[in-house]
């Protein structure tokens, strides 16, 4: 894949000054270092390396990335790490994939509540799902749950969601044999979103009683008790959004599929068209309207206000198991499950050893470059004033 145009990095450099004067009120330390992290990551401030081309011997200094996992440009290698990682846990059976939306009225309050309402969805998701599953009427079965969660939606507003990646079945109550769910549907949606909706609310108020939510700004009216419940009491006059698909493909399909859900964030490099004139012009899909191409315009101190809205709390879990897939039951109920499926668990892939190979394929011959040098940023700045070859790896 070709270099993009644009980068966030390049964003962040042109307008943050501006932005952090405009909205000071606001920001936090850990906003401003994820804005650090993307400004300099791949760039000579945080280091380097000298790496080695293992067939032709060429040799170029490479930039340490930043590592920060708001980072468009250092998911690669940690989404690859994690996949491979999951192989072992695939089954050979068909999947579906399910995904709960906070409605938009529940917005603000999740903004200023990020570690508690992100929390609840993640558990009232999977437990909608499991409760739902485990009737006899739907399906009669333990399930096992993946949940990755989103909080954006293509234009970078806030629109928290999580996308659950489910076995379409699950181990029958005595663990004897495999429920096999219908082909055309996993469980029902309606069932579903009702039993989502109850499940969400109740955990919000019993967080209220519990004293866990805050109500800075203009949420302070909803601090006393009959206010909150009153702002509750609309939600259950309308559906929330539950969308399921059809169950669909195999074992090596789902990891393809996955690769779509993890280790994202907000907005991709690619997806910058232009930035000039103060303004940023990025590409969205608008999925109301057919799925159709779309750009949007915005003042560039707005597009990073929307960028760091998906900042997640410190040591936040985005990705999550629940039910056999859990780190509790994975390692008795997984091998179960494998059994009754008449299938033996595949053996992970082996790994090529990654400690000292670079990120990047030498440019002269396409062979594996090594690192063989780690690098400070002074070293980095001397040695490319002195005419080191350096090779982007952006």
């Amino acid at each position: 894949m070709t270099r993009p145009p644009f980068e966030v990095a390049d964003i962040i450099r042109q307008f943050e000054q501006s932005f952090v004067e405009q909205n000071r009120s606001w920001l936090t330390w850990q906003h401003l270092r994820v804005l650090h992290a993307l400004e300099h990551c791949r760039t000579a401030d945080l280091g380097g390396h000298l790496d080695r081309c293992a067939d032709c011997g060429y040799r170029a200094i490479s930039f340490n990335s930043c590592g920060n996992r708001h980072c468009p440009k250092c998911l690669t290698g940690a989404r690859e790490a994690w996949l491979a990682k999951r192989q072992t846990e695939l089954l050979p059976c068909a999947y579906s994939h399910v995904v709960f939306t906070v409605p938009h009225e529940l917005s603000w309050l999740a903004l200023q509540n990020k570690q508690v309402v992100y929390d609840l969805l993640f558990r009232t998701s999977a437990a909608t799902l499991r409760e739902v599953a485990a009737n006899p009427k739907h399906l009669g079965a333990a399930i096992g749950v993946l949940s990755v969660l989103h909080t954006w939606s293509q234009t970078l507003m806030h629109h928290p969601h999580v996308h659950c990646v489910v076995p379409a079945g699950g181990l029958s109550p005595d663990g004897t044999h495999w429920v096999h769910s219908r082909s055309r549907f996993f469980l029902p949606v309606k069932v579903l979103r009702r039993v989502f909706r109850g499940k969400f609310i109740a955990g919000l108020k019993r967080a209220f009683r519990k004293g866990e939510l805050s109500f800075p700004g203009r949420l302070q009216h909803l601090a006393d008790t009959h206010a909150f419940h009153a702002f509750l009491r609309p939600l259950f006059r309308h559906d929330w959004v539950v969308y399921a698909k059809r169950p669909f493909g195999g074992p090596e399909y789902v990891l393809q599929y996955l690769a779509r859900y993890t280790h994202r964030v907000a907005i991709s490099n690619h997806r910058i068209v232009d930035v000039a004139d103060g303004y940023v012009t990025f590409r969205w899909t608008d999925y109301a309207h057919g799925r159709a191409p779309r750009t949007m315009t915005v003042r560039g101190e707005e597009f990073l206000r929307r960028f760091l809205l998906h900042v997640l709390p410190r040591g936040f879990v985005r990705i999550r198991f629940f039910g056999f897939l859990s780190n509790r039951q994975r390692a008795q109920q997984l091998p179960r499950c494998h059994q009754v499926l008449g299938d033996s668990p595949p053996s992970p892939r082996p790994q090529p050893a990654t400690e000292r190979l670079a990120s990047w394929g030498c440019p002269h011959c396409g062979g594996a470059m090594h690192m063989i040098e780690r690098l400070t940023a002074d070293e980095v700045r001397r040695r490319v004033a002195a005419g080191h070859a350096v090779v982007d790896t952006s």
